[in-house]
């Protein structure tokens, strides 16, 4: 790729995944901007040139350029990632509102996972709250940022209702290690990233009680029946939860991962408050489950995973009993 055929990608966001990506598309030979919301973190990273907090181990490279100022971060780029957590994206996006212009020509790509508290909304749907009619992509699947940074194997997939604007993500992020799929169900891969993330907290407490192989085969596939369930009813076409931003994320946040270490930790009898008190990480799972059942309450739609879940979370309902409920459930067929 020759100097003048780089993309110039924004990359905001400091958490381990915007890391990932910016070394990710830095390997690409893109032109690399990385800002973050707080310029005394940026200084450290700048300064020492590794994300101990959230990245630790992986040497980010002295061409990233790292700054403080938005302004110069997103100026002129083709291709700006929002690496923000869920409840904080709108708080950002709204800050890019005086450089709308700037932005005409750019694709916006989402990459975090979960529905905005309160509003219910998905990711691509804030984004477009706030800045209007502008090109948004979201880029979701089973991908853990140390790996990708290390450059091991992973398959996302690029979603945009224009199916351009997904080709033109997909020819910018993929690479040797890092295969993109593209779809224009944007609400199925966005909702397939915010769902999993309950059901990996519900896979970490089963492990954290001690259960084997066969409970995290139960949660895994009545997991993806439930989040395909609300998926449908939310407009979001049932196939793309068997794929890898549905199944495939699944799978891997229910082996690994911030949520299923949350509730292992809730399995072994830690509290919620506890737990969070202990990591500067955002578990994103813990917001969604709350997100998930009032969006379920609304089309009418049962999610027991996600309920007990929440109960466990926010009710004091032990690990055991959650268990118990769930398994003492009126007798189903399998395809209900």
């Amino acid at each position: 790729m020759s100097r003048d055929q780089r993309t110039i990608c924004a990359v905001l966001g400091d958490g381990g995944w915007g890391t990932a990506l910016a070394i990710h598309l830095h390997r690409l030979g893109h032109r690399v901007r990385w800002w973050g919301a707080f310029p005394d973190y940026l200084r450290v990273l700048d300064r020492t040139r590794v994300n101990r907090k959230f990245l630790p181990g992986i040497p980010i490279p002295k061409s990233i350029r790292i700054t403080p100022d938005l302004s110069e971060a997103i100026h002129d780029a083709q291709c700006v990632i929002l690496a923000i957590p869920s409840q904080h994206l709108r708080g950002i996006t709204r800050t890019l509102r005086p450089f709308r212009r700037d932005l005409k020509s750019a694709i916006l790509v989402s990459v975090a996972k979960g529905l905005e508290r309160g509003s219910l909304l998905r990711m691509s749907q804030v984004i477009h709250d706030e800045l209007g009619a502008v090109k948004v992509a979201a880029l979701s699947g089973p991908s853990i940022a140390a790996e990708v940074a290390r450059q091991q194997p992973a398959s996302l997939v690029a979603a945009a209702h224009d199916a351009s604007v997904a080709t033109i993500v997909q020819r910018w992020c993929m690479g040797p290690t890092f295969r993109i799929y593209t779809s224009t169900d944007v609400a199925g891969v966005e909702l397939g990233g915010a769902l999993k993330n309950p059901m990996a907290i519900a896979a970490g407490v089963s492990d954290g009680l001690g259960f084997g192989a066969n409970a995290k085969a139960a949660l895994v596939t009545r997991g993806i029946v439930e989040m395909a369930r609300l998926g449908v009813a939310c407009g979001a076409r049932e196939q793309t939860f068997w794929g890898l931003s549905g199944l495939g994320d699944l799978v891997t946040t229910c082996l690994s991962g911030r949520n299923h270490w949350l509730g292992e930790q809730l399995g072994k009898g830690r509290c919620l408050r506890q737990i969070l008190a202990s990591t500067p990480m955002v578990i994103e799972g813990v917001e969604t489950s709350t997100a998930a059942l009032t969006l379920a309450r609304h089309h009418g739609v049962e999610l027991p995973l996600i309920e007990q879940v929440h109960r466990i979370l926010f009710r004091n309902q032990s690990p055991r009993n959650a268990l118990q409920a769930l398994m003492r459930r009126a007798e189903k067929s399998e395809s209900s």
